[in-house]
């Protein structure tokens, strides 16, 4: 029960430290039902569905949002400190792009039904744009919308923090996400070695020395020297399940070279990856968004940060050609008209367009602001944080 007391704190004659009461206490809200405070609420499903017991039952779900609480003001005040503007992009509109999701679908009643709209899987060719009309640093925190699975890593509705930076380079970018890391950890924890329990050992994961990197297209050739020098052959394919059959990793349809890749990134790299470490040297089929790393064009200027084996950053330079936006965006409607990958977005003319107006070189930043949380509180589960 929620009671209020009016009186002076005093103490009992047996020393216990209390309220004397000059007024009849008032009960102002009842508690109608038992708190399981003894038995406890364990049952993950229970908790989710009950997020309210769970809350005055559990200090770590509390402890979780007051951790989410720190990490917004700390990447606010980070992003505020480095002359970043924080920008709103449309949440619902008529185009979806940005990553390669199945969005959610709905309608306007003023448009009427022959015009779906999008929830948005992310804000990344809008907040190009803002860099295209000249404001150079621009971030924006907010949620996404992905109609894909549930799992303890995957949420249909989830925070990233995105953030565009021009004339930002690979390196700059890195050192940023060291940074940002390396700050939050120290700012919530109070240290930069962050303790989990992951259910079968406790790990420490140290964000204060600089992160290792693994240049993932020579890992894959080490670990798999049959890999196709050529990822553009017609028998590409064919070949990379052969190679996953043969690994005993599942390949779900649609079977495409960048879906084929990342699911041997995902299986045989990305577990090696306990401490934070940077993944680079995408091969630049999978990266239709970025830059060449190098002239050979088979490299993307691309990194992912992983951290106890869970994607937390994705960043790379922007592709800024207009034509050769085009030109990608063109295979990847190859990929969903002929391959049925659903999950591929239509190309957006709009944003090509507004490229020809220039996009200076510029370096663009995503952070899954929920994982870091989840990292940072110990939870297993998205849903906690």
């Amino acid at each position: 029960d929620v009671v209020r007391i009016t009186g002076f704190v005093g103490k009992t004659r047996i020393g216990e430290t209390s309220i004397f009461a000059s007024r009849t206490p008032e009960l102002l809200a009842p508690c109608l039902h038992t708190i399981p405070t003894r038995s406890g609420l364990v049952d993950t499903q229970k908790r989710f569905r009950n997020r309210h017991l769970d809350l005055l039952v559990n200090p770590h779900a509390r402890r979780a949002l007051e951790i989410r609480a720190h990490v917004l003001r700390y990447l606010r005040r980070f992003l505020d400190s480095r002359g970043f503007i924080e920008v709103e992009t449309p949440v619902l509109s008529a185009s979806v792009g940005g990553a390669a999701a199945q969005p959610f679908v709905t309608q306007s009643v003023a448009l009427g039904k022959d015009t779906p709209l999008f929830l948005r899987i992310a804000p990344e060719l809008y907040l190009k744009q803002l860099v295209v009309g000249g404001l150079d640093r621009v971030y924006e925190l907010g949620k996404q919308f992905r109609n894909e699975g549930i799992d303890a890593d995957h949420n249909p509705e989830f925070t990233t923090c995105e953030f565009y930076q021009a004339y930002a380079t690979m390196d700059d970018l890195m050192n940023t996400t060291e940074d940002i890391l390396r700050g939050v950890s120290q700012e919530v924890t109070g240290s930069t070695v962050v303790r989990i329990d992951d259910g079968k050992q406790d790990i420490s994961i140290d964000f204060g020395p600089s992160f290792q990197r693994i240049n993932v297209t020579e890992k894959l050739y080490e670990l798999i020297p049959e890999l196709p020098r050529d990822l553009d052959g017609s028998a590409v394919v064919s070949e990379l399940l052969c190679i996953a059959a043969k690994q005993e990793i599942a390949t779900p349809r649609p079977h495409t070279v960048p879906r084929l890749l990342d699911r041997l990134i995902g299986q045989l790299i990305e577990p090696l990856c306990q401490q934070p470490t940077f993944l680079v040297g995408h091969p630049a089929i999978m990266s239709p968004l970025s830059k060449e790393a190098d002239a050979s064009k088979r490299t993307a200027a691309r990194f992912e940060l992983f951290v106890n084996g869970r994607e937390l950053v994705n960043a790379y330079e922007e592709l800024n050609d207009p034509n050769e936006q085009r030109r990608k965006f063109a295979a990847q409607a190859r990929e969903r008209n002929d391959q049925g990958d659903d999950e591929v977005p239509a190309p957006d003319a709009a944003f090509c367009d507004a490229l020809e107006f220039g996009l200076p070189p510029t370096g663009g930043w995503g952070m899954g602001v929920d994982r870091v949380i989840g990292l940072l509180a110990g939870a297993r589960h998205l849903r906690e944080t």
